[in-house]
């Protein structure tokens, strides 16, 4: 339903909980300390935890020195002295490119002064030693502002991106759970998709779904549903009543965004939204906004394609005569059968003759082989790892797989409080 151009470039890491059976949430979150020292992070020579880069300019330094000594008179290469501070300036940090400017300028007059008179460089190659220096210097310096400008973005998207898609504990509502999300755009780190696991005195309810279009007005507008849902979730005993509830949010984003005059007024969602009923564990309600239908995995092998239900997309209900929301369907769900969500990311991903990923089947013939495939966590990973190769890596969609299933009984039971 929703096309977008082809990212180019290979996905957002993201993270699947190693310990099968029990998963948290989402994505790699970077850790802050190595934000904070932004030149660690660009480092690539690491020696038992500290950054050897200095070892490169260093070598070059002493590379130069040792040549021109060991060379004919008429062979003089100690002007190359202004690669060294160069070389440290792209590597290194400020006073490292300092320290190496400096170190550049005192080998050239010391290795030219020793040199005899009539093969000396004189002052047009010191010249060049010291303005290079002080020129790979201000260089270094702007790098290094660029790097940090670059993380503190990056920190900005990283905290939206866990303040929409907030981290959920294992075995959160009574539900096994894992997830995974890969960005199209890895530079923009967030985008439209979303999930959540809402606990409450009615029973656990999953909502996973994409907003049409990408970037920060995609982002808003699965804020505005997920803050919905987290409400309407707990609250409300009927999941119809919490369905109206997601509709009538989308609408009323729409309608402000289009009242602040802005282009991205008409956004909708596709979203399938999964309750897991505490009287009766055989069965899921399952409530679809022009979402995949989600698949059933059994232990036993066993890979079947749940209804899809008749909703539109959340935001476009009033474009029928009927405008209320779709109807809630009661499927049985085996023990053990694990629930697959996934939006278009995979669906759509396309190979080189431009056809589409073959989830369902893949899936059937891996899980016959492998029944502990349906654990949460084996599932997305499996998922994930069949979408990036079936497009070789360059995904045309934000990429969202969700997979729950109701705890073991003798497991703890975790979120049955308000949140």
């Amino acid at each position: 339903m929703k096309r977008r151009a082809r990212a180019g470039r290979p996905p957002a890491p993201s993270h699947v909980p190693g310990r099968p059976g029990v998963a948290t949430a989402v994505v790699q979150r970077l850790n802050p300390a190595p934000r904070r020292a932004v030149l660690q992070r660009q480092q690539l020579l690491r020696f038992r935890g500290h950054s050897v880069t200095w070892l490169v300019p260093l070598l070059l330094l002493v590379t130069i020195t040792v040549v021109d000594f060991n060379t004919t008179g008429r062979f003089r290469i100690v002007s190359w002295c202004v690669f060294v501070s160069a070389i440290a300036a792209a590597l290194c940090g400020v006073w490292t490119t300092v320290a190496f400017s400096v170190l550049s300028l005192g080998t050239y007059i010391g290795t030219d002064f020793a040199a005899a008179e009539q093969y000396k460089s004189g002052a047009a190659d010191f010249v060049l030693v010291a303005v290079g220096g002080v020129l790979s210097v201000l260089a270094c310096e702007l790098r290094v502002r660029g790097e940090q400008r670059l993380m503190h973005i990056m920190d900005v998207a990283d905290t939206t991106r866990r303040t929409v898609l907030r981290p959920l504990p294992p075995s959160w509502g009574g539900l096994d759970h894992a997830a995974v999300y890969l960005a199209a755009d890895a530079e923009a780190r967030v985008g439209g998709d979303f999930y959540d696991v809402q606990p409450g005195p009615h029973g656990t309810r999953v909502l996973v779904g994409d907003v049409q279009g990408k970037g920060l007005g995609a982002v808003e507008a699965a804020a505005a549903l997920l803050g919905t849902f987290r409400e309407a979730g707990y609250h409300e005993a009927d999941l119809a009543v919490v369905a109206r509830r997601l509709e009538t949010r989308m609408r009323r984003h729409r309608t402000h965004i289009g009242a602040l005059g802005r282009s991205d007024g008409d956004r909708f969602a596709t979203a399938v939204l999964v309750g897991f009923p505490e009287e009766d564990e055989g069965y899921v309600d399952l409530v679809g906004f022009g979402h995949e239908a989600p698949l059933a995995v059994g232990p036993d092998g066993s890979v079947r394609r749940l209804p899809q239900g008749d909703g539109l997309p959340l935001g476009l209900a009033d474009l029928t005569a009927d405008p209320g929301p779709p109807r809630v369907r009661r499927v049985p769900l085996a023990p053990g059968e694990t629930v697959l969500m996934v939006t278009d990311g995979v669906t759509e991903a396309r190979d080189e003759q431009g056809c589409f990923y073959p989830l369902a089947d893949e899936l059937g013939r891996a899980v016959a082989r492998d029944p502990r495939l349906a654990e949460p966590a084996r599932l997305v990973r499996f998922v994930r790892d069949g979408t990036l190769r079936h497009c070789g890596g360059h995904l045309a969609d934000d990429t969202t797989v969700f997979a729950v299933r109701r705890t073991a009984r003798d497991a703890p039971v975790r979120g049955r409080s308000p949140s």
